[in-house]
């Protein structure tokens, strides 16, 4: 693979979020954005120069002041401004990715691109007019952990702003979109959300991955309003997906710029694979909701204890499990029946 032509000793892996511009090919230029109060520290945005309709961001960031600031100037360290902004291409509906976008469009006119699937959930946001995880905490309740459900839903997750959540100007399928000499093949990607789309420019080599394809972490799955019937599922499909295709860089929507999609997928496959092992063990013999069984597993690289994480991780953790246990119900090797009060409970298949 070609290495980028422009990079400065700061863009390196662990300093990916410091702010400016990086080039990572001629015209291609990764912009990591603030994360208020966030452990993903960024989100990286990428612009594409040369184009004769102006540039065109991949992601639009937070709608955050110091946000749109840190954008402004690193586009001015590449001689633009955001008055060139045309397009906006969207990965998915999360609110590090897509409200700026709809923030820039009012302020410069740009069109703000977005995957079809993810219309659902954007009407039962503006339906809901709430910033709590409604989805996430459905699967608490699922998965018996309402105690954590109710602590989740107390806290601050900020006031709902429905002007950074009108619908985009265009909702993608699997299409195929041009600027001027640069084309990017449109490929729906669900799993993190139903309508995660990536972005692959196959002339240059380069998938703009979103949330899809992380290089240091696995993505949540299904963390959106509304549910999927097997979102791990999805999400293990789409990876798949990526195999098909021929090898890219990797252009991720958090951590630095990778070599190879394939090698990351590969990784993140054998990791699921290994998680829904350990879930099959910690399950053994016994019958068990979600809750139960996400108290007993290690959680992040570290391995943390479950009850050492905060209660949103924790939320992530519970989420996480069900996800899995509902991939190993689909496969044949656990059953699922549903207690009066609406918790799932697993119990291993024998024969």
């Amino acid at each position: 693979m070609t290495t980028p032509t422009t990079r400065t000793p700061r863009f390196d892996r662990g300093r990916w979020a410091d702010a400016g511009a990086e080039t990572v090919r001629p015209g291609v230029h990764r912009i990591p954005l603030p994360l208020p109060d966030d452990g993903l520290r960024a989100v990286n945005v990428y612009a594409l120069e040369g184009l004769a309709e102006g540039l065109v961001l991949i992601d639009g960031g937070w709608s955050i002041p110091e946000s749109r600031k840190v954008l402004e100037d690193a586009l001015g360290t590449l001689g633009h401004d955001l008055g060139e902004i045309s397009h906006i291409l969207v990965t998915h509906i999360h609110r590090d990715h897509y409200t700026q976008a709809v923030e820039l469009r009012r302020l410069l006119g740009s069109r703000v691109y977005l995957g079809s699937g993810e219309r659902p959930g954007l009407e039962l946001l503006g339906s809901l007019s709430t910033t709590q995880p409604a989805g996430s905490l459905q699967t608490l309740r699922r998965a018996g952990a309402h105690e954590l459900a109710e602590r989740v839903a107390a806290m601050d997750h900020g006031d709902f702003d429905p002007s950074v959540w009108e619908a985009p100007d265009h909702w993608l399928g699997a299409e195929e979109l041009r600027f001027g000499e640069a084309q990017l093949k449109v490929i729906p990607t669900p799993g993190h959300t139903r309508g995660h789309v990536v972005y692959l420019d196959q002339a240059r080599g380069l998938l703009f991955s979103g949330d899809h394809v992380l290089p240091h972490i696995t993505p949540s799955i299904g963390f959106e309003l509304g549910a999927t019937a097997l979102p791990l599922g999805d999400y293990l499909d789409s990876l798949r997906l990526m195999t098909t295709l021929a090898d890219a860089r990797l252009l991720p929507a958090h951590g630095p710029v990778g070599d190879s999609v394939h090698v990351r997928v590969g990784e993140l496959l054998a990791h699921h694979d290994d998680r829904l092992a350990q879930t099959l063990a910690v399950l053994g013999d016994r019958t068990l909701n979600a809750h139960a069984v996400a108290g007993e597993l290690g959680w992040t690289r570290r391995k943390v204890p479950f009850a050492d994480l905060n209660a949103f991780n924790q939320m992530l953790a519970v989420n996480e499990t069900a996800a899995h246990l509902d991939v190993l119900v689909a496969r044949g090797q656990l059953r699922c029946t549903r207690t009066d009060d609406g918790v799932d409970q697993y119990t291993a298949v024998t024969s």
